[in-house]
């Protein structure tokens, strides 16, 4: 199962999160690195606040747009 490690941006929905993973992608020609943010719906269970630092894991599908669980507050 894959692990990633995230930020929750937003807890407004009921037993769902939107958590935030930044990575660093180094252009091809210019050899610039540029940031790059992507978006996770995940199923909030332990109450993560916004602005809390989570781990998220892959599972099965639990709604259209949720496929990750967070499993731990860091």
């Amino acid at each position: 199962m894959k692990h990633l490690l995230g930020i929750v941006k937003s807890d407004k929905n009921p037993k769902t999160a939107i958590v935030d993973l930044t990575n660093f992608k180094v252009h091809p020609k210019y050899l610039k690195r540029i940031k790059v943010n992507k978006s996770f719906a995940v199923q909030n269970d332990m109450d993560a606040k916004v602005g809390n630092r989570v781990r998220i894991e892959e599972t099965r599908p639990i709604s259209k747009t949720k496929h990750w669980k967070i499993t731990k507050i860091i």
